[in-house]
């Protein structure tokens, strides 16, 4: 995983198991079971609204697209058909969610230059990141493009690789390592401006 350096993980018998309860509970929900879809929701609720709120930086709007998502995975659960992980699939809408309100707003914009060098190795780098404090982490995350923000923030607080990623922005693999890249990059840059004093 992409962010494995710095977040601590379960045990892969643990993992697997999420998994498969996971796949279970979309079953029962394409079966109409509405307490799957509460436990999904509760199991879901926290990681899927942060991911939403790092994009919209705004509660109310972030708990509205959050209920809607979970009202799309209702709709839509018979049409799951396993190929990713319930985790991507529910991102996935809620992605999907995000985008659809920019356009609404007018917000949505694309910003994916191609670096020369795509350095994977830079693990350094995401730790030092995810160690700063938690307020100008913040504060640098919302000096990102949305698409780079979002990439970013799958991959650190949800331990998401790049295919997972991909699947979930619905682009190419490469595109979500050159997103991981410039924000990366961004970051360190924001966060040595913040530590000499400097305001972003």
């Amino acid at each position: 995983m992409i962010g494995s350096c710095c977040i601590l993980t379960g045990n892969t018998k643990q993992a697997e198991a999420n998994l498969e309860t996971a796949h279970t509970l979309i079953k029962r929900i394409a079966d109409g079971d509405r307490t799957a879809l509460a436990e999904l929701y509760r199991s879901m609720e926290r990681s899927v609204y942060r991911f939403i709120l790092s994009r919209l930086n705004d509660p109310f709007e972030s708990s509205d697209i959050l209920h809607d998502v979970f009202i799309e995975v209702w709709r839509s659960a018979g049409r799951f058909e396993g190929r990713s992980k319930v985790q991507t699939w529910i991102f996935g809408i809620a992605y999907r969610k995000v985008i659809d309100r920019h356009r609404k707003a007018g917000r949505t914009k694309l910003s994916d230059e191609t670096p020369e060098i795509i350095d994977e190795a830079d693990s350094a780098e995401t730790c030092l990141v995810a160690s700063q404090d938690a307020a100008q982490v913040n504060h640098c995350m919302s000096q990102l493009t949305d698409e780079h923000r979002s990439a970013i923030s799958l991959a650190f607080w949800e331990d998401m690789n790049y295919r997972e990623i991909a699947d979930v922005c619905g682009t190419a693999e490469g595109t979500i390592k050159t997103r991981i890249f410039h924000a990366k990059k961004l970051l360190m840059r924001c966060l040595s401006a913040l530590s000499q004093g400097v305001t972003t």
